[in-house]
């Protein structure tokens, strides 16, 4: 009871202050940024739109993501995980590609959170519609612009990079696969 009447009397400021780091800590801030170099000839798949590091533009990395939560809000981001599609290397949870058919996805550096999550099923909730999906691999928000990540930029720290069979069950038209706002939720 005392610290509610020096908050709202005495200290309103400083009560202010308080809240805003105590929401301000709950949020995921900027780790540093690397500068990016133009790929070699043929070294960045652009399939599924990826984009290509630029020589000279500085790009933002994150080591952590937003808060999970029963309905953690992300971006729906679309990527192929077969031999020769633009996510690259083998996924980081089993060393093996995937079949775009499979609802599989890669989740941003801080969700992936050390492979915690791996081989783990999150729900996707878009559109008015779910679907259940296996985490497989790590979408880098901490590295990016080189060969091991396809001379793409380091991914934001709020993504859910997921196949083509996430974006069908989701019922989204091909034409509008690319990015779109969801909420994902670990499985019980």
């Amino acid at each position: 009871m005392k610290k509610q009447v020096i908050c709202s009397t005495v200290f309103p400021l400083l009560c202010i202050l308080l809240l805003f780091l105590s929401v301000e800590a709950q949020t995921c801030s900027p780790s540093g940024k690397i500068k990016g170099k133009t790929p070699p000839p043929g070294q960045c798949n652009q399939e599924n739109d990826s984009d290509c590091c630029k020589d000279g533009k500085w790009y933002t990395t994150y080591k952590c993501s937003p808060p999970v939560s029963s309905q953690t809000k992300a971006t729906l981001t679309l990527n192929s995980f077969e031999p020769d599609g633009d996510g690259g290397a083998p996924s980081e949870c089993d060393n093996q590609y995937h079949s775009d058919d499979d609802p599989v996805v890669a989740l941003s550096t801080g969700w992936y959170n050390n492979g915690k999550r791996c081989l783990n099923y999150i729900n996707i909730h878009g559109k008015g519609k779910s679907v259940r999906a296996k985490v497989v691999d790590e979408c880098d928000s901490t590295m990016g612009c080189d060969s091991d990540h396809d001379y793409q930029p380091p991914c934001p720290n709020n993504i859910v990079d997921a196949s083509k069979a996430v974006w069908k069950a989701l019922g989204v038209p091909e034409s509008d696969w690319g990015e779109m706002d969801i909420y994902w939720s670990d499985t019980d």
